[in-house]
This record gives structure tokens, sequence and C-alpha cells, in this order.
């Protein structure tokens, strides 16, 4: 299982494309697994016959696990050979997941939910986020019996505990001040002839998951901006044909507007942070992602990083690649982490604005509208005039625990400074 992002340990396998006995080119795709970032294709790095497989569907396995045997035949061929060292090629489907990993001793009995402060077994990420978000303690979680591999806690084995939970039960210890209870009760839904039920996919679940703890953790507020980008309009105009034919690049407006929010946030960096508990995390790098539609109506968010320090083309190479991947599910999972800031695109259905959902741990979003022409008043040295302008609006949702909204009002308003006064001289 190859390293797939500083902050992935472990995957799910989710699907064998090729099975035992099967001949194998380089790079041919061999499995496909999921992590709760993104859904990869994991390709072969030799060519020759896969020999044996070691995980089944369905089995979470840590980065670092082989996985699989592929036969080359050359000198190093092990066939008919048994291993050579154990821990080097399992002899089968390893027994011991968590081996190599911290080992914690249990707590005494009475040692109080505070005191524990290492779990004695893994956890993965996607447990250890549903319980922090519904204010389960580790001591808590440590006595849910788990029914995966090893006992591990499943999603399952938290949903089922705490849908079986008292209401209002509290998880903290005697001594500490029992947290408020989320209300997580959904209405009952009924159903009607001709009703047709789908069952979200995967990633569907993980984004609804996601928007939910968002609105949960941040309080939103959002302010909007009118922007005239008749100047914008008309020098890509001017250049799109150009730069197409050179580069084989086509430049949309998404790559401009991200030029000039990497600007504005080195002006406000607040809105380029995360808070902590009572901490605000003031972000030195500049990492925007872009939210992009799949073909099955999901949404993924590559990210471009350090957005301030490339040039508008590189930005253009950047945002035109990582749209094509992400649609071709091609991303590989450091492409879509580590965001600190982030674009949404509601332009792109012709929406004229909207009300984003900010993209957590980030405190701040920004909604780019559709360009319309417009009849607007443009004020002149001999006086007031209507006249036809490409107008936009901007929308900004930011988590009003840190932003305020003069801040996000002078964000904006920069923003929109930067975009009125784009240099239409400048070469490409």
């Amino acid at each position: 299982m190859p390293k797939l992002g500083e902050s992935i340990i472990e995957a799910t396998i989710t699907k064998w494309l090729k099975s035992p006995g099967d001949t194998i080119e380089e790079d041919d795709p061999i499995v496909e697994i999921a992590t709760d970032k993104v859904d990869s294709e994991i390709p072969s790095p030799v060519e020759g016959i896969l020999k044996e497989i070691f995980f089944q569907e369905g089995d979470v396995v840590e980065v670092g696990k082989i996985i699989a045997i592929v036969d080359t035949g050359g000198e190093g061929s092990d066939e008919g050979k048994p291993a050579e060292k154990d821990e080097d090629i399992p002899a089968g489907k390893p027994e011991k997941e968590d081996e190599g990993k911290k080992t914690v001793e249990k707590p005494a009995a009475g040692t109080s939910a505070k005191d524990v402060k290492e779990p004695t077994r893994f956890y993965s990420p996607l447990v250890k986020k549903i319980a922090s978000t519904e204010g389960v303690s580790m001591a808590e979680l440590e006595k849910i019996e788990g029914s995966g591999k090893d006992g591990r806690v499943t999603k399952q084995d938290i949903l089922d505990y705490l849908k079986d939970k008292p209401a209002g039960a509290a998880s903290a210890a005697p001594d500490e001040k029992p947290a408020k209870p989320l209300k997580t009760e959904a209405p009952a839904i009924t159903t009607t002839a001709g009703d047709e039920i789908v069952e979200m996919d995967r990633m569907r679940r993980l984004i609804a998951d996601h928007m939910v703890m968002s609105k949960q953790v941040s309080p939103h507020v959002t302010s909007f901006i009118e922007v005239d980008m008749t100047p914008i309009v008309n020098w890509r105009n001017s250049v799109k044909d150009m730069l197409f034919k050179r580069e084989g690049e086509k430049i949309t407006y998404t790559p401009i507007i991200i030029e000039a929010a990497a600007q504005a946030i080195k002006e406000y960096p607040r809105i380029n942070a995360s808070v902590d508990g009572n901490n605000m995390i003031i972000r030195k790098n500049i990492h925007i992602g872009m939210a992009a539609a799949l073909p099955d109506g999901n949404l993924i968010v590559p990210v471009i990083k350090n957005a301030d320090q490339k040039s508008l083309l590189g930005l253009t190479k950047d945002v035109n690649d990582l749209a094509q991947r992400a649609r071709a599910n091609k991303l590989l999972p450091d492409e879509i982490q580590g965001g600190t800031f982030t674009t949404t695109n509601f332009g792109s259905f012709a929406s004229i604005t909207g009300t984003p959902i900010i993209n957590q741990p980030q405190v701040a979003i920004l909604g780019i509208g559709a360009i319309r022409k417009k009849p607007v008043v443009i004020e002149t040295p001999q006086g007031d005039m209507i006249g036809i302008r490409h107008m936009m609006i901007l929308s900004l949702a930011y988590d009003h625990r840190i932003v305020d909204g003069a801040l996000g009002g002078m964000y904006l308003k920069r923003l929109a400074e930067l975009l009125e006064n784009f240099d239409t001289g400048r070469n490409i």
C-alpha cells in the first residue's frame, strides 16, 4: 500500500481490477482503493504475473503493508519458494495489522476519562472524527466493542453506539462538565408510490458528513460584492486564441480570480487561517482549493499549492490540469489536501451567486457567480451615464469566530479592486 499523503495512514481496498494469474503490464491499474479523502487506482510498478493477493475487497490496510505479489519471472522470482522473511512477504493475510504501532498500557480500573490521553488500539480518522463531533471521549471510545479485525471499531460500530446511547448521556468524567449533546435525530421519511430510493455512494456520504460538520463547527456569515469584469472579459477575448495556439491551454476566468484572491489574502492574512480551540492559526502558505463538479454529480476540491507564487500562465495550467484529472478520477491524494482557502464557481452553471459552505478546517470560501451583461451607472468626468457592462457577484462565506463582517467586507472590497483594475496591457 503506497504512501498516499502526509496525513493518510490507511486505505480501504474497494475493488481488485486484476486476479491471481493475470498478466500485468507496468503501470496497469491493479486495485482501486479509497481513503476518507479520495478514491484512487494503484498501478503496478512492474510487469509480470499477479501471483497472490493478501487482502480482500473491503479490508482496511495500513500504508506500507504488502497487498500483493507480482512475479516478474526474473532471477529474483520466488516461484515455488517460501518467503525469505515473514515480515517482508506475508504468508497470507496478516494477523496483526497494528504491528509497529505504539503500544499503550490499558488504564487501570477507576481511571477517569480525562486521564486517558492515548488510545490502546487503532482508530481510523473517520471514527475519530465522528467521536469528536458527537462528543464521545477517548475513554468512552475505548469501551465500544469493535466488530472489525482485531477488535477494531468500525464506522458502523460507533454509529450503532450513538444510536443506542441514552439521550443526554454525558461522555465526560463525573468531575467534568458534560458537553451539551448534539441533536442528530433526522425526521422520519415516508415514501409514496413512484418514489425512487437511491443509496448514496461513498463519496456522497463523505460530502454530506463534511457539510453537516462544517455547519456545526463554524458560525457562517456570507457577504457579497458586485464586480465590473468588463476589462478582464475584453482582455481574455484578445488573448485566448493566441494562448491556445502557443501553449495549447484554454484560459478561463478561474485562474484570473484565483490570482487576485491570493494577492488579497497577502493583505488580509486572517482570511487564510484555521481555528484550534482558542487559538488562531494564520497560515504562512497560500494553498487555494477549487471545487470541481464530477460527472457523477459529486464534488471534489483539488488544491493549487503556493498559488501566490505562480504566474497567471502557471495558474492557468494548474487549473486546467487539475480540473481535467478530477473529472477523470486521476487526482493523487496529496492534490486534494492542505488547502487553506477555497473557491467555488457557481457561474459554471449560470447561477449568479450562492452561499457556499466553508471547507473545514479553513475559515473562508469564495463563491464566484456568472458574468452577465447588465445596464449599470458609470461614473465619468463628464457625469454619470448608463452603459452595458459585464458584471459578476462574488460571495464570501466566513467563520464568524475569527472573521468579523469588517474583515470579510474589506477582503471582498480589495479583491474587487484588484479585478476591476486588472492590467489589460499585460502579457501572458
